[in-house]
């Protein structure tokens, strides 16, 4: 048997992760989809190609607009070179990555999400308020 194509392995992952992180089961998502949660455990291992209608119907159970899915794919191609981006690891498939998204989702108020971002911004150029 062949394995699954590395593409198919990556949407099922991003699949996963947005699930996850909206704090449904496989079981709810299948539902949604009129599938069963073995077969949505199929589509996040990438064992079973996720279809375009299913995936237009995924986008939005999920909330997320179809090129989601793909969002790093570029990565699991071969010849693709890892140094160009300095990544050595996915960062959406870290969990703290995970877990931080979903912390900031938690967060009712947008103005305080706006500003939750904004101090995480400051903090990624390792400036403070003061230049330094």
């Amino acid at each position: 048997m062949n394995s699954p194509d590395p593409v198919d392995v990556h949407v099922g992952q991003r699949v996963r992760a947005r699930r996850k992180m909206l704090g449904l089961s496989q079981t709810q998502l299948g539902k949604e989809l009129g599938v069963t949660f073995q077969q949505v455990q199929k589509y996040e291992r990438g064992t079973n190609r996720i279809g375009s209608s299913r995936l237009f119907r995924l986008s939005s159970a999920l909330d997320v607009p179809v090129a989601y899915f793909f969002e790093g794919a570029e990565t699991k191609l071969p010849g693709y070179d890892a140094s160009i981006k300095g990544l050595e690891k996915e960062a959406f498939e870290r969990a703290e990555t995970q877990e931080l998204v979903e912390a900031y989702y938690r967060i009712a108020d947008p103005r305080v999400r706006k500003k939750v971002l904004g101090l995480a911004r400051l903090l990624s150029t390792g400036i403070d308020e003061y230049g330094m």
